[in-house]
C-alpha cells in the first residue's frame, strides 16, 4: 500500500468492539497521525491476526477518550497537561509517556505570496493573539509594506495539540487565539485553503509542507529570545536539530495504557514495533526523528512500565532534543 497522508483513510476505519480482543485502538493528533498510520500499516502487514485502528481526534479529543480508558495509546502533539494526568488518575488509568519524534511548526504562505516569506514571532502574535480579532485584517496592520489585502488565516481546530503549542509559543497562552479564522482538525483541508488563495497564511507539522512544498512557501521565523541566531531561520530538520528553529521546534508523544499492555500482548507487541522503527518510519513521513541514544533511553522506559510523565503537565515550548534526552535519563 503507498504512503499517503490523506486523512481521510483514517476517518472511514471503524472502531472495534469489545469482543475483537486482536485490536489495538490509537486515537488523537492528526500531525502525529503520519507516523502512527506508518507504524500500524507495516506492523499489520508484518501481524496477520491484529488490526490497529487510528484515529485523528485531535490531540485534546484523544486525550478525552484516552483518560476514560477507551483507546490503548493516545497519540499527541504536545505533552499531557494536569487537567488529563487528573482524569487518569480519577479513572485509574496508569500512561507510560513515550516521545518519538521532533517536529517543525510550519507556518505556510501561498506560492504567490513574495512578501511575507520572512516573519518574527511578534509578527504572528499580532496577527493571531485575541485582541486581533475583527481589528487586524490586512496585511499592511503587520507591516506597512505589505499589501492592502485582507489575510485569510486557516488553522487547526480547537482540540488539536497544534493549535495549543502555536498559541502558547506566540501569544503566551495555550488556546488564546482570535476566533476569526478557518478552523479544521484535518491538515489536508488547511493545505487546499492556503492552496488556494494568494493572501491566505497557515500552519501545521511539518509532514504536511513538506507533502505539498511545490504549491506552499514555508515561512522563515525569528525569535528575538532565540540566542541561537539573530535572524529568520527556515523549518528544516538540521535546523530542529541544531535547536535554532525556535519556539516552533516541539516533541511528538504516544502515551500507552499500562493496563493494556499488562493484559493484551498485541498492544505491548505494536508498541515494541513502533520504537523499533520510529527512526526508520519518522524520516520517511518527513519529520525528524530522535538520537539514537533517546529511543534506546524510550525503549528501556516501555521495558521497565514506567509510567507518569516529565514534564508535570506543562507544555514544551522552546524545548531542545537534548533538554528531552535530560529530562527522559532522570
Amino acid at each position: 500500500m503507498t504512503r499517503t497522508l490523506l486523512l481521510a483513510a483514517a476517518l472511514a476505519v471503524p472502531m472495534a468492539t469489545h469482543a475483537q480482543t486482536q485490536v489495538v485502538k490509537v486515537d488523537g493528533s492528526s500531525t502525529v497521525y503520519p507516523i502512527t498510520e506508518a507504524v500500524a500499516e507495516d506492523f499489520q502487514a508484518a501481524n496477520k491476526g491484529i488490526k490497529v485502528t487510528v484515529g485523528i481526534s485531535g490531540t485534546g479529543g484523544g486525550f478525552k477518550k484516552f483518560t476514560r480508558g477507551e483507546t490503548d495509546i493516545s497519540s499527541a502533539s504536545r505533552p499531557i497537561k494536569k487537567e488529563e494526568i487528573d482524569e487518569c488518575a480519577k479513572n485509574g488509568v496508569e500512561f507510560i509517556e513515550l516521545p518519538v519524534a521532533f517536529d517543525a511548526l510550519t507556518i505556510v504562505i501561498n506560492k504567490s505570496n513574495t512578501w511575507a516569506t520572512n516573519m518574527t514571532v511578534a509578527d504572528l502574535k499580532k496577527m493571531w493573539e485575541p485582541e486581533a480579532q475583527a481589528k487586524i485584517t490586512k496585511w499592511n496592520q503587520i507591516n506597512p509594506a505589505w499589501p492592502d489585502a485582507e489575510i485569510q488565516l486557516f488553522g487547526p481546530g480547537a482540540d488539536s495539540g497544534t493549535f495549543e503549542y502555536f498559541t502558547e509559543a506566540v501569544n503566551g497562552k495555550a488556546k488564546a487565539s482570535r476566533g476569526d479564522y478557518t478552523p479544521s482538525e484535518d491538515d489536508n483541508t488547511l493545505v487546499k485553503g492556503v492552496e488556494g488563495s494568494k493572501f491566505a497564511l497557515g500552519y501545521f507539522g511539518m509532514s504536511y509542507y513538506l507533502a505539498h512544498k511545490d504549491k506552499l512557501t514555508a515561512v522563515n521565523v525569528a525569535w528575538d529570545k532565540n540566542k541561537a541566531t539573530t535572524g529568520p531561520v527556515s523549518p528544516t530538520t538540521a535546523n530542529v536539530l541544531n535547536g535554532s528553529y525556535a519556539p516552533l521546534s516541539r516533541p511528538l508523544f504516544i502515551y500507552v495504557n499500562k493496563k493494556s499492555v499488562e493484559t493484551r500482548p498485541e498492544v505491548r507487541k505494536f508498541v515494541e514495533f513502533f520504537l523499533a522503527h520510529a527512526k526508520e518510519l519518522t524520516t520517511e513521513v518527513k519529520y525528524v526523528p530522535l538520537p539514537d541514544a533517546a529511543y534506546e533511553i524510550i525503549t528501556s522506559r516501555f521495558a521497565k512500565m514506567q509510567t507518569g510523565s516529565v514534564f508535570g503537565g506543562e507544555a514544551a515550548v522552546g524545548m531542545k532534543i537534548e533538554d528531552i534526552l535530560a529530562r527522559e535519563a532522570k
